[in-house]
């Protein structure tokens, strides 16, 4: 039974994940209009109304914006902590199937068991989630100013891994930003640089990471070749064969699949840069 995936979209302007486990569909995020959304999936071969749900980070025009549109469209039940739904109230709309969960609480959706956990953003009770399904594990997590500790140890032993990739330093700090939004994007509620995200990627990277996908690219503030080349390094640096792809906003990503790296080593520097 595979477990697949695809970032149906990533950046400033719309998040969403599709993940499937047998017979088990999920959406994570949905921060596209409903009809972009339907698209997307579509690319896919994916009817919306086959998902068995839409689980939700936080409450963020960017990641919620056609979650309430689809639920009611096609009857979708949404998985969210009661703190974001209350925040999101205004912007979801009437959504009669929320079931809500607790942070770091584990549940069930199908075959895919679902673990939250807290991250540092500027939102009412934003989260990550590890998936686990037929022995695989994907991590995800976006929009946090810092790792912290918990959520080092939430994403250890992934075998793919969505983190975020947001900014270029340089870049945000000489950019056409205002002041206080440069402030808050470095903040410790803000976004992960570049290289905050080697420095985590160093502390996940086992034998059996198979895929890493950088996400949450800032179009204004970054550049693909600068996000993939800082996570490059810690990839040829510890010799397993790892994909390294970056997510991108106007693109669905390749539905890929979660697997188990296995640990084969390959010669260093066999990855080359982007220009």
């Amino acid at each position: 039974m595979a477990v697949r995936f695809s970032v149906l979209a990533s950046g400033s302007s719309g998040n969403a994940v599709y993940l499937e486990s047998g017979r088990t569909k999920l959406l994570i995020d949905g921060g596209l209009s409903g009809r972009e959304l339907t698209r997307r999936l579509a690319c896919l071969g994916v009817d919306p109304a086959s998902l068995h749900g839409i689980l939700v980070t936080h409450e963020h025009r960017d990641h919620i914006l056609g979650v309430g549109v689809l639920a009611r469209r096609f009857g979708l039940s949404v998985y969210i902590h009661p703190a974001t739904r209350a925040a999101a109230a205004a912007l979801l709309g009437p959504v009669s199937a929320t079931i809500p969960f607790q942070t770091s609480s584990v549940f069930s959706v199908g075959e895919i068991e679902v673990t939250p956990f807290p991250v540092p953003h500027d939102a009412a009770n934003p989260v990550g989630f590890t998936f686990c399904s037929n022995g695989k594990k994907l991590g995800l997590a976006t929009d946090m100013g810092y790792a912290p500790l918990v959520v080092r140890e939430r994403l250890k032993g992934s075998h793919t891994l969505i983190l975020e990739s947001n900014h270029d330093l340089t870049m945000l700090q000489e950019g056409p930003y205002a002041w206080p939004l440069k402030q808050r994007i470095m903040s410790r509620r803000g976004h992960l640089s570049n290289d905050a995200s080697r420095s985590l990627l160093q502390d996940l990277v086992h034998r059996h990471l198979d895929s890493v996908v950088l996400a949450h690219l800032s179009d204004v503030n970054n550049q693909h070749a600068l996000a993939y080349n800082a996570a490059r390094d810690v990839v040829v640096r510890s010799g397993w064969p790892i994909r390294l792809v970056t997510a991108r906003q106007d693109d669905v990503g390749a539905l890929m699949e979660v697997r188990d790296g296995g640990g084969v080593l390959e010669p260093p520097g066999e990855m080359k840069p982007i220009p």
